[in-house]
């Protein structure tokens, strides 16, 4: 099954009798946050839309503004984190949420590569437990959006654009489900791969700094998108699973393959409307488009929920790379 399906698998056996508290929830989330701004090259709709993810998790049994609070005011480092997390599993999964962060946005630089050393540091964690992660991480992160795939003739392109926009959807909506951070950090990659894909189709040859460019200005962030994705899998599903309902009424597995599924099929269709028109669309028109889709994209997800369901147990986490330069 893969080396990192079953250090999962063994990483879900163990908590089911060592669970991770409160408290080390709280300092795992306090470590995303630090990974999001450690490469302090964050613009302000970064800072706003991180914000606003936080803000949507605050009034639940965890406070995680306080936490988004604690970090920008000082008060939580990553000593404070290494001496709230007291098991080698909550320790783990720090290391692995604050890997994914950093590699969110393509290849990690000095600053984040210095705040990755410095936490392993920190929490004492062995290489050799450690190194296979972050390398399969760098790779999801660094994929080339141009991978060689079937092209999409003129002639059958509307057929083809729908159901490559469909099958991204529900794959990103199948990921989400999934109880492991390579599969959240594995959408990003597989968006891009799909703007690229139908900037293709439209005879345009895309860089992969040109796609971040484009998912920047229609609003969606890639840091933001991934610390989303992990804060709501950490609290939601992760505490479901592992910690014996602790947390059990917060956001959890369903409302984050829903904005996976929407997200994705609204990316998918502002690409097709802006690669069509010749690229003429202003950045106001892009971003209503996306609002427009994203809701469309909402509203459809029921439909197709099972076929999400299908997909996350036909997936395994070994496939994940293969994956994001296949679909």
């Amino acid at each position: 099954m893969g080396f990192w399906f079953g250090l999962c698998h063994n990483y879900n056996m163990e908590n089911e009798s060592n669970p991770i508290d409160q408290q080390e929830h709280r300092a795992i989330i306090g470590l995303c946050v630090l990974a999001a701004f450690a490469d302090g090259t964050q613009s302000e709709n970064e800072r706003a839309r991180i914000q606003q993810i936080v803000n949507g998790f605050s009034g639940e049994a965890l406070d995680t503004t306080s936490v988004y609070q604690d970090v920008l005011g000082g008060k939580f480092s990553l000593a404070t984190a290494a001496s709230q997390l007291q098991t080698p599993s909550a320790r783990a999964l720090g290391y692995e949420m604050a890997v994914g962060v950093c590699h969110a946005d393509g290849v990690v630089n000095e600053s984040e590569k210095k705040f990755l050393s410095d936490l392993h540091q920190a929490l004492h964690l062995e290489a050799s437990a450690t190194d296979n992660h972050q390398q399969t991480a760098q790779a999801l992160a660094a994929q080339p959006p141009n991978t060689a795939a079937p092209p999409i003739l003129d002639a059958n392109r509307d057929a083809e654009l729908d159901r490559l926009i469909m099958n991204a959807a529900i794959l990103n909506g199948a990921l989400e489900i999934m109880p492991h951070t390579l599969a959240t950090m594995a959408i990003v990659p597989l968006q891009m791969r799909l703007v690229y894909r139908i900037g293709h189709a439209y005879g345009y040859e895309l860089e992969r700094g040109h796609i971040k460019d484009f998912l920047a200005t229609v609003g969606v962030g890639l840091t933001s998108q991934v610390f989303e994705g992990f804060t709501r899998q950490l609290i939601g599903g992760f505490a479901r699973r592992f910690a014996g309902g602790l947390l059990g009424g917060l956001v959890g597995e369903a409302t984050g393959s829903a904005f996976a599924f929407a997200s994705t099929y609204a990316i998918g269709q502002v690409a097709r409307k802006y690669y069509a028109s010749g690229r003429s669309l202003s950045a106001a028109q892009l971003k209503d488009v996306f609002a427009a889709m994203l809701e469309n994209g909402r509203s459809m997800q029921g439909r197709y929920s099972s076929d999400i369901l299908q997909r996350s147990r036909q997936v395994n986490v070994s496939e994940l790379l293969p994956l994001a330069s296949q679909q």
